[in-house]
C-alpha cells in the first residue's frame, strides 16, 4: 500500500487552534501523516535529515541555549490535545530560521502533500500590512507545493493554542 504524502502544518505558541484542527482533519481525509511543524527563527541550519528535521545552533553564538533546540513543551502539550480525538499519525518537528523558507524547505525535503498556516493579524489589521508580513503570502507567492491558509482572525482567542507569555 503506497501511503499518501504527509501533510505540514505551520505551529507556533498563541496561534488560533483552527489551522491545527484544519490540518488534521485534512490529514484524515487523506490518510496522510501530520507533520506539526515549529520555526525557531533564532536559529539556523546546520543540518537537514531526510525526515524534515534540522540539526540547528543560535544565531547568537554567545547565546547558546539548549531549550531553543528542542521542540516547545506547551506547544507539544497542547498538539496532543488537541489532536488526541483524531485517529491519524502525527508527529512534531523542529525547523530553525525564516518561517516561510524553513516550511517551503521541510515541505520539498519530505514531499508533503500540502502546507497548512493560519492568517496574520486580526479585522484590524491594515491589509498592506498583512501582506508585508504574511507567511502564508510568501509561500503561496514561492513555491510549488498547494498552500493551506486557514483564516484565523475571526476565531475566539480563548480556543488559541498557550501563548509564550503563559509559559
Amino acid at each position: 500500500m503506497v501511503s499518501s504524502p504527509p501533510v505540514v502544518a505551520g505551529v507556533y505558541l498563541g496561534q488560533s487552534s483552527a489551522v491545527v484542527l484544519e490540518a488534521a482533519s485534512l490529514a484524515s481525509d487523506l490518510g496522510a501523516e501530520l507533520v506539526c511543524a515549529y520555526v525557531n527563527p533564532g536559529r539556523y541550519v546546520v543540518e537537514e535529515k531526510a525526515d524534515g528535521a534540522v540539526v540547528s545552533a543560535p544565531i547568537d553564538p554567545d547565546f547558546d541555549d539548549t531549550d531553543d533546540s528542542i521542540f516547545p513543551k506547551k506547544l507539544a502539550e497542547a498538539l496532543e490535545r488537541q489532536l488526541a480525538r483524531f485517529d491519524i499519525n502525527w508527529r512534531t518537528l523542529l525547523l530553525a530560521g525564516d518561517v516561510a523558507e524553513s516550511l517551503e524547505r521541510c515541505a520539498k525535503t519530505m514531499d508533503a502533500r500540502f502546507i497548512v498556516v493560519g492568517t496574520h493579524g486580526d479585522a484590524r489589521t491594515p491589509v498592506r500590512e498583512l501582506f508585508k508580513h504574511s507567511v502564508a503570502t510568501r509561500l503561496v507567492r514561492r513555491q510549488h507545493k498547494t498552500t493551506v491558509v486557514v483564516p484565523t482572525h475571526h476565531i475566539d482567542r480563548a480556543r488559541a493554542l498557550p501563548r509564550p507569555d503563559h509559559l
